[in-house]
């Protein structure tokens, strides 16, 4: 049974005890796994085997935070030297971006993400030293995210971090050329612009031709999935905002999360614990979906992270061997406690569909106010109160709108402190917990193919609507998008 008492190692401490799971069924669970064979999959994800079959790669992003730089293979090669390479350009970045005003990430999924909450989540640690340069993240194509980043930043002193591993990626690449348009009316010279420009991407001779500089260019590989990317050179924002050691402390944190996974005994071990639990929810409760609430406000873009690291990769209708899967990604929503009490924790309570959650606290108060342990106090105190509350129940002897049925499964994980090491620990505890959910389900947990279809979709669409007299371009589409295109195009 996992506790907080039994953490192997972990910088995390997990309790699945109000999941409602007794030894027996423990058992049956790990039993499963094995059937799984799940030990050969672990070892075969951590040695740069191609367990991503359908795009033929390997999927190594526990390489990048491998701070013990023990040789990694993947086709005989040893990656470490090149990955440590990067870090020595992020270290770089470091020192030379002086004087800087502004930083403007453009990046939009994987690329965006991952950064983006790390970001948020930091600026209440206080033992880090952070640079007086303002980060603005810009993903969506929207016109409005555009102008809200441009009016915050300032052209003479800004640097603009492409982020693409294709360096095609249709959104990013067009908020870029807007953001070169930018400096170009703010007086910018070609070359002044070129020296600004850097670029994190697979793709580097898509980068050059673009008008990046070769020595602005920090790769990444293809054996990098974007979602799991904010460990490699995706992460250069956390390193220019907080500094080169708060950003291996990151690494360092999810690199002790890797040594637990691999590591720690199957009825120990972390991730699993969390991958069996909403397992077996599915199973047995039918459960569509899960919440989770850090009851944190510096984690409130946790739960955004995840939806596209769970979603994406196990959202899937057919397994490894091409049959239909019985199950696969539940629905994941989740805002900051407490103010997610007061939104839709009426329906957790006592709404028809039993919805598993896991709660994310921290023991150390996340500001030095000096009514911060006051705050900090009831804040525990309602995370507690809830997860007892839906475990437990409550029934009242004549009215049934008054009661709450309990018996609703949620797991609380503890932080000691939200630093840049515990972050790190959790978001990795997220990721292993994704790759077992994969193998419990059967599917490629690596790839995304359901992600291209309406991208493709839209290249004929955006024609038909930039040529609103040509009529032919509607004869390829149904009825009703037709319609829409001809609405929009409407005078």
């Amino acid at each position: 049974m996992i506790n907080t008492e039994n953490n192997f190692n972990s910088p995390l401490y997990v309790d699945t005890l109000y999941q409602g799971i007794n030894s027996f069924q423990w058992q049956e669970l790990f039993d499963i796994v094995e059937k799984k064979g799940f030990s050969a999959k672990r070892h075969a994800l951590f040695t740069g085997q191609k367990i991503n079959q359908s795009e033929n790669r390997a999927v190594l992003h526990t390489a990048l935070r491998n701070l013990s730089g023990s040789p990694v293979l993947v086709d005989d090669q040893d990656i470490m030297p090149a990955i440590q390479s990067v870090w020595r350009q992020i270290e770089q970045c470091c020192n030379k971006f002086v004087g800087i005003t502004d930083i403007i990430h453009i990046g939009i999924g994987g690329s965006d993400f991952g950064p983006r909450l790390v970001c948020d989540a930091l600026w209440t640690d206080d033992s880090l030293t952070k640079t007086p340069v303002n980060v603005h993240f810009l993903s969506n194509i929207d016109s409005a995210d555009l102008a809200r980043t441009l009016a915050r930043a300032k052209p003479q002193s800004t640097r603009v971090i492409i982020v693409s591993k294709t360096f095609t990626t249709l959104e990013t690449m067009q908020n870029a050329q807007s953001v070169i348009k930018w400096l170009t009316e703010a007086k910018l010279t070609k070359t002044q612009i070129s020296n600004l420009l850097y670029a994190v991407t697979a793709n580097t001779s898509e980068a050059l031709t673009f008008g990046v500089k070769d020595e602005n260019i920090l790769p990444f590989w293809d054996w990098v999935g974007g979602r799991f990317s904010v460990w490699s050179a995706v992460g250069l924002p956390i390193a220019l905002k907080f500094g080169f050691e708060a950003f291996k402390k990151f690494l360092a944190g999810a690199h002790a999360m890797d040594q637990h996974f691999l590591n720690a005994p199957i009825e120990q071990n972390q991730p699993i614990a969390l991958a069996l639990t909403l397992f077996r929810n599915q199973l047995k409760r039918g459960s569509k979906a899960q919440a989770i609430i850090p009851y944190a406000q510096s984690l409130n873009l946790f739960p955004t992270w995840l939806q596209q690291l769970e979603m994406e990769s196990n959202g899937k209708t057919h397994g490894l061997d091409q049959k239909p899967v019985e199950i696969s990604s539940v629905c994941i929503f989740g805002s900051a406690g407490t103010n997610s009490q007061h939104s839709y924790f009426q329906m957790l309570h006592q709404g028809t569909q039993v919805v598993p959650v896991d709660f994310i606290a921290v023991k150390a108060p996340l500001s030095d106010l000096p009514c911060a342990q006051e705050h900090h106090r009831q804040l525990i105190a309602n995370c507690l109160a809830q997860s007892q509350a839906l475990a437990k129940g409550f029934q009242h002897p004549t009215d049934q709108n008054q009661s709450y049925s309990g018996h609703r499964p949620n797991t609380l994980i503890w932080l000691d402190k939200l630093d840049a090491y515990n972050l790190g620990a959790l978001m990795a505890l997220y990721e292993h917990r994704t790759f077992c959910l994969g193998v419990l389900y059967g599917v490629n947990s690596f790839d995304q193919p359901g992600v291209e279809l309406g991208k493709k979709l839209a290249k004929p669409i955006d024609q038909a609507l930039a040529n609103p007299a040509d009529a032919e371009l509607l004869e390829v589409f149904d009825d009703i998008t037709k319609s829409r295109i001809q609405w929009f195009n409407q005078p």
